[in-house]
Protein backbone atom coordinates (compact mmCIF):
# COMPACT_ATOMS: atom_id res chain seq x y z
CA UNK A 1 0.00 0.00 0.00
CA UNK A 2 1.24 3.72 -0.98
CA UNK A 3 2.81 5.58 2.51
CA UNK A 4 1.41 9.26 0.09
CA UNK A 5 -1.76 10.35 -0.93
CA UNK A 6 -3.00 10.23 -4.29
CA UNK A 7 -3.82 13.31 -5.75
CA UNK A 8 -6.70 15.08 -3.54
CA UNK A 9 -7.76 18.13 -1.70
CA UNK A 10 -9.15 19.73 1.21
CA UNK A 11 -12.50 20.89 0.99
CA UNK A 12 -13.89 22.22 4.30
CA UNK A 13 -17.36 21.28 5.06
CA UNK A 14 -17.96 23.20 8.14
CA UNK A 15 -17.82 23.80 12.18
CA UNK A 16 -19.58 21.64 14.10
CA UNK A 17 -19.23 21.69 17.78
CA UNK A 18 -16.35 23.56 18.02
CA UNK A 19 -14.97 21.12 15.32
CA UNK A 20 -13.73 22.30 11.58
CA UNK A 21 -14.47 19.72 9.61
CA UNK A 22 -13.11 19.16 6.16
CA UNK A 23 -13.82 16.39 3.51
CA UNK A 24 -10.33 15.25 1.42
CA UNK A 25 -11.87 14.40 -2.31
CA UNK A 26 -10.01 12.57 -5.07
CA UNK A 27 -11.41 11.31 -8.37
CA UNK A 28 -10.09 8.05 -7.42
CA UNK A 29 -12.30 7.60 -3.77
CA UNK A 30 -15.26 5.35 -3.62
CA UNK A 31 -15.27 6.12 0.37
CA UNK A 32 -15.60 9.47 1.73
CA UNK A 33 -12.34 10.86 4.04
CA UNK A 34 -12.63 13.52 6.35
CA UNK A 35 -10.23 15.56 8.68
CA UNK A 36 -11.90 16.67 12.23
CA UNK A 37 -9.59 19.57 13.90
CA UNK A 38 -10.34 20.45 17.24
CA UNK A 39 -8.37 22.17 20.92
CA UNK A 40 -8.56 18.97 22.61
CA UNK A 41 -6.94 16.66 19.79
CA UNK A 42 -4.30 19.08 18.65
CA UNK A 43 -3.21 19.29 21.85
CA UNK A 44 -3.17 15.20 22.34
CA UNK A 45 -1.65 14.68 19.33
CA UNK A 46 1.38 17.26 20.07
CA UNK A 47 1.97 16.85 23.85
CA UNK A 48 2.35 13.23 24.88
CA UNK A 49 2.23 14.26 28.36
CA UNK A 50 -1.36 14.43 27.68
CA UNK A 51 -2.47 10.93 29.06
CA UNK A 52 -5.53 8.36 30.84
CA UNK A 53 -9.00 9.58 30.53
CA UNK A 54 -8.18 13.19 29.35
CA UNK A 55 -6.75 11.32 26.13
CA UNK A 56 -10.09 10.21 25.85
CA UNK A 57 -12.03 13.46 26.71
CA UNK A 58 -9.92 15.36 24.23
CA UNK A 59 -11.49 13.00 21.17
CA UNK A 60 -15.23 13.38 22.60
CA UNK A 61 -16.24 16.61 21.21
CA UNK A 62 -14.66 15.86 17.51
CA UNK A 63 -16.32 12.71 17.78
CA UNK A 64 -19.63 14.21 18.66
CA UNK A 65 -19.25 16.78 15.93
CA UNK A 66 -18.86 13.87 13.15
CA UNK A 67 -21.66 11.89 13.77
CA UNK A 68 -23.78 15.16 14.54
CA UNK A 69 -23.07 15.64 10.52
CA UNK A 70 -23.42 12.15 9.70
CA UNK A 71 -26.91 11.68 11.47
CA UNK A 72 -28.88 14.81 12.17
CA UNK A 73 -30.73 14.87 15.81
CA UNK A 74 -33.40 13.05 15.19
CA UNK A 75 -32.17 11.13 12.44
CA UNK A 76 -29.52 8.67 14.20
CA UNK A 77 -31.21 5.69 13.81
CA UNK A 78 -29.49 2.73 15.54
CA UNK A 79 -25.76 1.57 15.13
CA UNK A 80 -23.51 -1.28 16.20
CA UNK A 81 -19.91 -0.58 18.28
CA UNK A 82 -16.88 -2.66 16.77
CA UNK A 83 -13.87 -2.20 19.49
CA UNK A 84 -10.76 -3.50 18.35
CA UNK A 85 -9.26 -4.43 22.01
CA UNK A 86 -7.55 -2.61 23.30
CA UNK A 87 -6.89 0.92 21.21
CA UNK A 88 -10.22 0.98 20.40
CA UNK A 89 -11.21 1.21 23.76
CA UNK A 90 -9.60 4.96 23.70
CA UNK A 91 -11.94 6.39 21.38
CA UNK A 92 -15.43 7.75 22.76
CA UNK A 93 -17.60 6.36 20.15
CA UNK A 94 -20.40 5.08 22.93
CA UNK A 95 -20.50 8.42 24.75
CA UNK A 96 -20.47 10.08 21.33
CA UNK A 97 -23.71 8.23 20.08
CA UNK A 98 -25.18 8.48 23.14
CA UNK A 99 -24.91 12.55 23.25
CA UNK A 100 -26.41 12.42 19.52
CA UNK A 101 -29.46 10.23 20.28
CA UNK A 102 -28.28 7.56 18.53
CA UNK A 103 -29.33 3.98 19.64
CA UNK A 104 -26.11 1.61 19.99
CA UNK A 105 -28.11 -1.73 19.68
CA UNK A 106 -24.85 -4.07 20.03
CA UNK A 107 -21.16 -4.20 21.00
CA UNK A 108 -18.44 -6.15 19.43
CA UNK A 109 -15.45 -7.00 20.48
CA UNK A 110 -12.02 -8.43 18.35
CA UNK A 111 -8.76 -8.76 20.10
CA UNK A 112 -5.61 -8.26 17.77
CA UNK A 113 -2.58 -7.88 18.87
CA UNK A 114 0.98 -6.86 17.28
CA UNK A 115 3.80 -9.01 17.91
CA UNK A 116 7.18 -7.17 18.48
CA UNK A 117 10.30 -8.31 18.53
CA UNK A 118 13.06 -5.48 18.71
CA UNK A 119 10.89 -2.89 17.79
CA UNK A 120 9.49 -4.28 14.44
CA UNK A 121 6.40 -6.06 13.88
CA UNK A 122 7.02 -9.98 13.28
CA UNK A 123 3.14 -10.67 12.81
CA UNK A 124 -0.48 -10.15 14.29
CA UNK A 125 -2.47 -12.49 16.52
CA UNK A 126 -6.16 -12.58 17.09
CA UNK A 127 -7.04 -13.53 20.52
CA UNK A 128 -10.39 -13.07 21.37
CA UNK A 129 -13.62 -12.12 19.43
CA UNK A 130 -17.30 -11.83 20.78
CA UNK A 131 -19.79 -10.95 17.63
CA UNK A 132 -23.25 -11.43 17.27
CA UNK A 133 -24.56 -11.75 13.99
CA UNK A 134 -27.55 -9.57 12.77
CA UNK A 135 -28.60 -8.15 9.32
CA UNK A 136 -28.46 -4.70 7.70
CA UNK A 137 -25.83 -3.66 10.40
CA UNK A 138 -23.83 -0.64 10.67
CA UNK A 139 -20.83 -0.64 12.66
CA UNK A 140 -18.86 2.06 13.87
CA UNK A 141 -15.14 1.38 15.02
CA UNK A 142 -12.38 3.92 16.55
CA UNK A 143 -8.68 2.53 15.93
CA UNK A 144 -5.11 3.98 15.14
CA UNK A 145 -4.00 2.27 11.64
CA UNK A 146 -0.34 3.00 10.98
CA UNK A 147 -0.03 -0.01 8.32
CA UNK A 148 -3.91 -0.94 8.15
CA UNK A 149 -2.57 -4.77 9.26
CA UNK A 150 -4.66 -4.70 12.05
CA UNK A 151 -7.38 -3.54 10.78
CA UNK A 152 -7.25 -5.76 7.57
CA UNK A 153 -7.34 -9.02 9.77
CA UNK A 154 -10.25 -8.01 12.22
CA UNK A 155 -12.20 -6.45 9.58
CA UNK A 156 -11.95 -10.12 7.51
CA UNK A 157 -12.92 -11.69 10.33
CA UNK A 158 -15.84 -9.71 11.47
CA UNK A 159 -16.95 -9.93 7.55
CA UNK A 160 -16.51 -13.90 6.97
CA UNK A 161 -18.38 -14.43 10.44
CA UNK A 162 -21.43 -11.81 9.28
CA UNK A 163 -21.31 -13.71 5.70
CA UNK A 164 -21.21 -17.07 6.72
CA UNK A 165 -23.97 -16.54 9.74
CA UNK A 166 -26.48 -15.29 7.54
CA UNK A 167 -25.57 -11.29 8.85
CA UNK A 168 -24.56 -8.40 6.74
CA UNK A 169 -23.35 -5.19 7.13
CA UNK A 170 -24.68 -2.04 5.45
CA UNK A 171 -22.19 0.92 6.19
CA UNK A 172 -18.94 1.15 8.47
CA UNK A 173 -18.63 4.56 9.85
CA UNK A 174 -14.18 4.94 11.04
CA UNK A 175 -12.67 6.93 13.60
CA UNK A 176 -8.90 6.69 13.61
CA UNK A 177 -5.74 8.78 14.38
CA UNK A 178 -4.24 7.09 11.12
CA UNK A 179 -2.31 6.99 8.51
CA UNK A 180 -2.75 7.33 4.43
CA UNK A 181 -3.09 3.32 3.96
CA UNK A 182 -5.62 3.43 5.60
CA UNK A 183 -7.39 4.65 2.68
CA UNK A 184 -5.91 2.05 0.39
CA UNK A 185 -6.99 -0.48 2.29
CA UNK A 186 -10.89 0.85 3.07
CA UNK A 187 -11.03 1.23 -1.02
CA UNK A 188 -9.83 -2.10 -1.12
CA UNK A 189 -11.99 -3.59 1.32
CA UNK A 190 -15.41 -1.79 0.04
CA UNK A 191 -14.63 -3.73 -2.83
CA UNK A 192 -14.59 -7.61 -0.96
CA UNK A 193 -17.29 -6.27 1.00
CA UNK A 194 -19.60 -5.45 -1.77
CA UNK A 195 -19.06 -8.81 -3.18
CA UNK A 196 -20.44 -10.08 0.00
CA UNK A 197 -23.09 -7.83 0.42
CA UNK A 198 -24.20 -5.72 -2.73
CA UNK A 199 -25.99 -3.11 -0.33
CA UNK A 200 -22.73 -2.09 1.40
CA UNK A 201 -22.54 1.24 1.23
CA UNK A 202 -19.20 2.05 2.00
CA UNK A 203 -17.13 3.86 4.51
CA UNK A 204 -17.06 7.12 6.71
CA UNK A 205 -13.93 7.23 7.53
CA UNK A 206 -12.58 10.20 9.75
CA UNK A 207 -8.86 11.53 10.59
CA UNK A 208 -8.33 13.13 13.59
CA UNK A 209 -6.15 16.05 12.77
CA UNK A 210 -4.32 14.98 9.50
CA UNK A 211 -4.28 11.60 7.31
CA UNK A 212 -0.44 10.96 8.24
CA UNK A 213 2.25 8.67 6.84
CA UNK A 214 4.73 6.21 8.79
CA UNK A 215 8.23 5.90 8.72
CA UNK A 216 9.63 4.41 5.98
CA UNK A 217 12.83 4.29 8.03
CA UNK A 218 14.74 5.50 10.97
CA UNK A 219 14.23 8.99 9.80
CA UNK A 220 16.64 12.07 10.55
CA UNK A 221 16.97 11.11 14.33
CA UNK A 222 18.35 7.38 13.02
CA UNK A 223 15.73 6.35 15.91
CA UNK A 224 12.17 6.33 14.81
CA UNK A 225 10.70 3.14 14.29
CA UNK A 226 9.90 2.35 10.71
CA UNK A 227 5.75 1.82 10.23
CA UNK A 228 4.74 2.53 13.84
CA UNK A 229 6.10 6.31 13.84
CA UNK A 230 3.76 8.98 12.49
CA UNK A 231 5.29 11.83 10.41
CA UNK A 232 3.24 14.89 7.94
CA UNK A 233 5.25 14.40 4.90
CA UNK A 234 3.23 12.50 2.31
CA UNK A 235 -0.24 13.34 3.92
CA UNK A 236 -2.70 15.98 4.72
CA UNK A 237 -2.52 17.72 7.93
CA UNK A 238 -5.36 19.74 9.29
CA UNK A 239 -4.22 24.15 9.13
CA UNK A 240 -5.35 24.12 12.29
CA UNK A 241 -2.93 21.51 13.29
CA UNK A 242 -0.22 22.71 11.60
CA UNK A 243 -0.50 26.14 12.88
CA UNK A 244 -0.70 24.77 16.85
CA UNK A 245 2.11 23.29 16.12
CA UNK A 246 4.03 26.18 14.89
CA UNK A 247 2.94 27.91 18.04
CA UNK A 248 4.20 25.41 20.39
CA UNK A 249 8.18 24.86 18.81
CA UNK A 250 9.21 21.73 20.50
CA UNK A 251 5.62 19.49 19.55
CA UNK A 252 6.96 19.30 15.98
CA UNK A 253 10.17 17.31 16.97
CA UNK A 254 8.47 15.10 19.22
CA UNK A 255 8.90 11.15 18.45
CA UNK A 256 5.30 11.12 16.35
CA UNK A 257 2.03 12.68 16.49
CA UNK A 258 0.89 9.90 19.23
CA UNK A 259 3.14 7.39 20.19
CA UNK A 260 1.21 4.11 21.69
CA UNK A 261 -2.44 5.06 22.06
CA UNK A 262 -3.25 1.79 24.35
CA UNK A 263 -0.57 2.97 26.36
CA UNK A 264 -0.89 6.25 26.89
CA UNK A 265 -4.56 5.46 28.55
CA UNK A 266 -3.86 1.88 30.15
CA UNK A 267 -0.08 2.32 30.69
CA UNK A 268 1.10 5.38 31.30
CA UNK A 269 4.41 4.51 32.71
CA UNK A 270 4.87 2.48 29.45
CA UNK A 271 3.89 5.34 27.45
CA UNK A 272 6.27 7.89 29.38
CA UNK A 273 8.90 5.85 28.95
CA UNK A 274 8.94 5.41 25.03
CA UNK A 275 8.32 9.36 25.12
CA UNK A 276 11.62 9.53 27.46
CA UNK A 277 13.62 6.73 25.36
CA UNK A 278 12.92 8.59 22.41
CA UNK A 279 14.67 12.31 23.76
CA UNK A 280 17.50 10.52 25.37
CA UNK A 281 18.33 9.07 21.78
CA UNK A 282 17.83 12.87 20.47
CA UNK A 283 20.12 13.82 23.12
CA UNK A 284 23.11 10.78 22.88
CA UNK A 285 22.71 11.66 19.17
CA UNK A 286 22.60 15.55 18.86
CA UNK A 287 26.01 15.81 17.27
CA UNK A 288 24.95 13.76 14.51
CA UNK A 289 21.21 15.13 13.51
CA UNK A 290 21.09 17.55 10.72
CA UNK A 291 18.28 19.69 12.65
CA UNK A 292 17.36 21.52 9.41
CA UNK A 293 17.11 17.74 8.00
CA UNK A 294 14.35 17.25 10.98
CA UNK A 295 12.73 20.12 10.72
CA UNK A 296 12.27 19.49 6.48
CA UNK A 297 11.08 15.80 7.51
CA UNK A 298 8.62 17.01 10.23
CA UNK A 299 7.09 19.52 8.03
CA UNK A 300 7.22 17.50 4.74
CA UNK A 301 9.14 19.83 2.42
CA UNK A 302 12.86 20.21 2.06
CA UNK A 303 13.59 23.03 0.36
CA UNK A 304 11.27 27.08 0.49
CA UNK A 305 8.17 26.22 -1.87
CA UNK A 306 6.16 29.03 -3.56
CA UNK A 307 3.13 29.66 -1.84
CA UNK A 308 1.38 27.83 -4.48
CA UNK A 309 3.76 24.53 -4.03
CA UNK A 310 2.95 24.69 -0.46
CA UNK A 311 -0.43 24.24 -1.35
CA UNK A 312 -0.48 21.84 -3.50
CA UNK A 313 2.36 19.75 -1.03
CA UNK A 314 -0.31 20.52 2.01
CA UNK A 315 -3.48 19.62 -0.07
CA UNK A 316 -4.53 23.25 0.76
CA UNK A 317 -5.62 24.18 -2.68
CA UNK A 318 -8.96 23.83 -2.46
CA UNK A 319 -9.16 26.26 0.71
CA UNK A 320 -10.18 29.78 0.70
CA UNK A 321 -8.60 30.69 4.36
CA UNK A 322 -7.02 33.70 4.72
CA UNK A 323 -4.45 32.92 7.30
CA UNK A 324 -2.93 30.20 4.96
CA UNK A 325 -0.63 32.46 3.35
CA UNK A 326 0.67 33.44 6.74
CA UNK A 327 1.02 29.80 7.84
CA UNK A 328 3.41 29.18 4.55
CA UNK A 329 5.60 32.09 5.54
CA UNK A 330 5.82 30.82 9.05
CA UNK A 331 6.69 27.62 7.98
CA UNK A 332 9.38 29.37 5.62
CA UNK A 333 10.80 30.81 8.63
CA UNK A 334 10.82 27.53 10.56
CA UNK A 335 12.60 25.92 8.14
CA UNK A 336 15.13 28.08 7.29
CA UNK A 337 16.01 28.73 10.93
CA UNK A 338 16.06 24.94 11.68
CA UNK A 339 19.96 25.19 11.54
CA UNK A 340 20.30 27.37 14.68
CA UNK A 341 18.54 24.59 16.81
CA UNK A 342 20.19 23.45 19.67
CA UNK A 343 18.89 19.53 19.88
CA UNK A 344 20.43 18.99 22.69
CA UNK A 345 19.08 21.50 24.78
CA UNK A 346 15.89 20.94 23.77
CA UNK A 347 16.09 17.23 24.24
CA UNK A 348 17.28 18.01 27.61
CA UNK A 349 14.23 20.13 28.42
CA UNK A 350 12.11 17.57 27.44
CA UNK A 351 14.11 14.86 29.75
CA UNK A 352 13.40 16.78 32.78
CA UNK A 353 9.90 17.68 32.02
CA UNK A 354 8.73 13.84 31.37
CA UNK A 355 10.95 12.71 34.46
CA UNK A 356 9.35 14.96 36.05
CA UNK A 357 5.65 13.74 35.33
CA UNK A 358 6.68 10.18 35.05
CA UNK A 359 7.59 10.34 38.44
CA UNK A 360 3.80 10.95 39.69
CA UNK A 361 3.02 7.79 37.97
CA UNK A 362 5.77 5.23 39.64
CA UNK A 363 5.65 6.23 42.99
Amino acid sequence: MSNRLPSASLRFVGLQQETSIYELQSRQFTNHYFILSHAGTRRLMAFPEVVGFDSYLSMLPPTVAALRHLFPQGQGGDVDILTILRGGLNYPIEEACHRNGIRVSDIHFVSCERIIEDHIITGLEIKYEKLRITRDRTLVIGDIIATGDTLRLCLNQVVDRFRRKGGSIRKIVFFTIGGTRAIDLMEEMARQIRRYFPEFEGFECFFYEGVFTVYENQGATGINVPDIDFGWKGGAVSPEFRRYVLDHPYSILEKCIIYDGGARRYEIPVHFHEALEYWEGVWGRASLIDPKALVAEKLGFDKPLSFSEWLDVTHFSGLTDDTLEQLWADETCLLENAPALSLETIAMQRINAINSILQQYEK
